[in-house]
């Protein structure tokens, strides 16, 4: 395939793994100590790129990276590709992507507005579709969203990231949270973003990955203030107790291990989306695990 990148041996026989995920503090969290060289993985070289979820996803069409970061609403386009890690999701549980305005809009209002959003192939995008599929959608850059509500560019818009975190000092208002509606229609955390190996790799590479990358998880998580010092670099504008508080939200037991639960939640949401007309069906989800 033209452009396609693979698992490449050097001369010494190291396998270049090509590592793909956002340049956001959470995931810099996750990979803290595969990125600064904690962890030893003898015969393979993992090589990171920083991308926006958005263009991973469409990275993800023609198997750019060995191993992605993508959104969970992407998966069904790639399935035939990639399969999920079970290890490395970030999950909303009682909280998720925040719809706000200027005004104190009833969320039934929502119908018939234009709403910013980050994309059309995430997560978030997703989930709003499936609480009010009537609205119009105006694609800007996540960064950007505030702003244009604030300017009444929009009429409301779906933040992610740390936007969730500091948009009442912005002066702007709830409309829903669609974590806590989604905990509350399914009783289920709200799958937001996982990991995927190309399934060209195999499953003993694919196995061998999946516990790499638990153990930087797990890393980060007990050695958390030089985790949390290294992915400040990442945290636009926020401090570090905000920043603290962001980390803990997306990196947390979720992101070392689906469970039964999380897996759960992940098909659940698929088929939600299938059956709604918003993703390519069949709605089956494959995930790798180490077993």
């Amino acid at each position: 395939m033209p452009g396609q990148q693979t698992a490449s041996k050097t001369e010494k026989e190291t396998v270049e793994i090509k590592l793909a995920h956002s340049p956001d503090s959470d995931d810099a969290f996750m990979f803290y100590a595969l990125a600064t060289h904690k962890l030893a993985t003898p015969g393979y070289k993992y090589t990171h790129i920083l991308s926006d979820i958005q263009s991973l996803n469409e990275a993800a069409l023609s198997e750019t990276y060995d191993v992605t970061a993508i959104s969970f609403a992407a998966y069904p386009v790639i399935r035939d590709r990639y399969m999920l890690l079970d290890c490395g999701a970030s999950f909303g549980e009682g909280y998720a992507p925040i719809v706000v305005s200027t005004k104190s809009l009833k969320p039934a209002e929502l119908a018939g507005k234009r709403i910013a959003v980050p994309g059309l192939k995430i997560s978030a995008d997703l989930s709003l579709k499936l609480y009010e599929p009537n609205f119009e959608p105006v694609v800007m850059p996540f960064d950007k969203i505030i702003d244009a509500v604030q300017k009444d560019l929009v009429e409301a818009g779906l933040l992610i990231h740390e936007g969730q975190l500091f948009f009442p000092k912005m002066g702007l208002h709830r409309v829903v949270d669609l974590g806590i509606w989604w905990q509350e229609l399914t009783g289920l955390p709200l799958p937001l973003g996982g990991n995927a190996v190309r399934r060209a790799l195999g499953p003993e590479l694919g196995r061998q990955i999946s516990r790499t990358i638990r153990d930087s998880v797990s890393y980060g998580l007990e050695h958390r203030e030089e985790a949390l010092n290294y992915a400040m670099q990442f945290a636009r504008e926020m401090d570090t107790d905000l920043a603290d508080k962001f980390v803990g939200m997306y990196v947390n037991k979720w992101t070392l291990g689906y469970g039964e639960k999380g897996r759960k939640a992940v098909k659940e949401l698929i088929k939600r989306g299938t059956k709604a007309g918003l993703l390519p069906g069949p709605p089956t989800v494959d995930f790798l695990g180490e077993d």
